[in-house]
């Protein structure tokens, strides 16, 4: 029989058919790194969102502003890596999820008041194995 450590996840498993890494998933654009903010709002752990997730709360363009309210895209982005280090924060709970809320103007042309939104914050290791951060749509992986 096998040690354990003699035992690779290669000779179980097979080898690997395809990976995917988090700095392929950036360039791609299907995460948006925004660690470089995420700094300056306590994180210490890179961190991206999701094309969905920055689609729906962060993304504002000059005709969102001529339609709806004036705001803009640092703002809104300020506003979601500040309520999920206030959600971590605050949080009694521990693991590697977290769903927080926050208040956003919807993008859909016509809105001026804010709606509350509900996002998922996930802790996980990024392509090297260091800890990194990944905010998304609830109904995301």
């Amino acid at each position: 029989m096998k040690n354990a450590e003699n035992t690779s996840l290669e000779s179980v498993f097979g080898p690997v058919v395809a990976s995917y890494t988090r700095a392929q998933a950036i360039e791609d654009g299907v995460l948006v790194d925004v660690s470089s903010m995420a700094k300056e709002a306590g994180f210490k752990w890179p961190v991206a969102l999701t094309h969905a997730a920055w689609c729906d709360c962060v993304a504002w363009t000059e005709r969102n502003n001529r339609f709806q309210v004036h705001q803009d895209e640092s703002g809104r982005l300020w506003d979601v890596l500040f309520m999920a280090f206030y959600a971590i924060r605050t949080s009694k709970d521990s693991g590697d999820q977290l769903q927080f809320s926050l208040y956003r103007v919807p993008k859909d042309g016509h809105s001026v008041e804010a709606e509350e939104v509900t996002l998922k914050l996930i802790v996980g290791p990024g392509d090297s194995g260091e800890p990194v951060v990944t905010i998304m749509l609830p109904n995301e992986d």
